[in-house]
């Protein structure tokens, strides 16, 4: 029997996208070698390896188990090594002994990827139910917004990875250009009874719903993110020696750590103490450290301290997701770039596609929000303590991935992803 041309036309679109962002994910492990996949640099971040597998384990487990006929799993023991944090699917192996999986090898990985793509191929084509239809494309999605999330994790762990080794290897070989800084100006936003989280217009997690009305009083917020250059002047002015100028738990957290400068600032060989003696590791390897462009990997408790220093704030996510809806999505390109003098004047910059920004909001649910039922229901809900919201996206996050509703959130001490400093007042 035939598909009805309606879910015929539908399926080619998912096997399209669903194979755009399968492929992109293995072109992202193509520069690595098989011994960078499966290494860890801390408890925080997977193996490349890990991820490539772990997002084949969600659509074997949430869409081949529960919809293709006589279902039998690739491999049994992979239900419990790439289970990330999903307790109503069963036993997990421990997060930080990620790293330890030498077996299976990257080939038996991508043989695994290979046989779900071929599986999920098969049960698209053969649905001939609408309702199955939509239950099938329902999960599509979501199984493909949470590998690009994934995609983003792989360059920012395996940056963190290469950061380690002494040799300071490239992810990808080149030199970063020279960027352009323009001048930092504030835009008033009258805010008023307004309209926050998701509209309902394409996908959306569950956390940015429900939409609901809140008060946002008039603010101001800065043009573009803080750069390299501005941050620099904090550490001079004595930024990390001033208690006065961070959170009591900052605070506690700077010292503890002998932090002096943001994650990945280092200092140039035997260049002395001034400004052109530091250097940045990024993608590309270790860099002259480009005043002109964003400062990243900034923890929340340094985006507070500079911030008061600046005489500033952090906004609310509620601000921030109001200014945003005008402004232009950007693409990233691996790492941070500046603006152009010539932006003066054209709104908002680096809303999208620089670095995530840090807001004052506690990550917390919003009013009337509900998890979904079964395992699927533990994806943002059961997270929502301890940490702060991040808005935006960074230069990692896939293409066509940002939203100005999206809620990323990470505890305050987190700087390993691409986070960065938007001023409000």
């Amino acid at each position: 029997m035939h598909q009805p041309p309606q879910l015929a036309g539908a399926h080619a679109l998912w096997r399209a996208r669903y194979e755009t962002v399968r492929h992109r994910t293995l072109a992202l492990a193509e520069p690595l070698s098989d011994e960078d996949c499966g290494a860890q640099s801390m408890p925080d971040a997977s193996p490349v390896k890990w991820h490539l597998a772990h997002t084949t384990w969600f659509f074997e487990t949430f869409i081949l188990e529960r919809m293709e006929p006589g279902f039998a799993p690739f491999h049994p023991a992979f239900r419990v090594l790439f289970n990330s944090y999903y307790n109503g699917v069963g036993e997990k192996h421990p997060r930080p002994q990620r790293g330890l999986l030498t077996r299976p090898s990257m080939a038996q990985v991508r043989a695994y990827r290979a046989d779900v793509d071929r599986r999920i191929a098969r049960l698209t084509d053969s649905v001939r139910d609408e309702e199955q239809a939509r239950e099938l494309g329902a999960l599509l999605t979501l199984g493909l917004q949470h590998e690009q999330q994934h995609q983003e994790l792989m360059l920012t762990d395996v940056k963190h990875l290469l950061a380690q080794n002494p040799l300071l290897p490239a992810y990808l070989e080149g030199a970063l250009a020279p960027a352009e800084a323009a001048p930092l100006a504030w835009l008033v936003c009258e805010g008023g009874l307004v309209d926050i989280g998701h509209d309902g217009d394409g996908f959306s997690f569950d956390n940015e719903l429900p939409r609901h009305r809140q008060y946002v009083a008039p603010y101001a917020l800065a043009s573009r993110l803080v750069s390299n250059g501005e941050y620099l002047a904090f550490i001079e002015a004595g930024g990390y020696d001033d208690p006065a100028l961070w959170l009591a738990e900052g605070w506690d957290w700077v010292r503890a750590n002998g932090l002096r400068h943001p994650l990945y600032w280092l200092r140039g060989e035997g260049a002395g103490e001034g400004r052109g003696a530091w250097r940045e590791f990024t993608l590309h390897g270790a860099q002259p450290l480009d005043l002109a462009r964003p400062v990243t990997h900034i923890s929340l408790f340094e985006a507070d301290a500079y911030a008061h220093w600046a005489g500033a704030r952090l906004p609310t996510e509620g601000e921030w997701e109001l200014a945003a809806r005008a402004a232009e999505v950007e693409t990233g390109c691996l790492h941070p770039a500046g603006v152009a003098p010539a932006h003066v004047g054209q709104g908002l910059a680096h809303m999208f596609g620089q670095c995530w920004q840090w807001t004052s909001s506690s990550y917390a649910p919003y009013p009337g929000y509900r998890a979904a039922p079964g395992a699927l229901g533990e994806y943002n809900g059961k997270f929502m303590v301890n940490q702060y919201v991040l808005r935006g996206s960074s230069c990692a996050t896939p293409a066509g991935h940002a939203r100005a509703s999206y809620r990323n959130f990470f505890p305050a001490g987190a700087r390993w992803q691409f986070t960065g400093i938007r001023l409000a007042r």
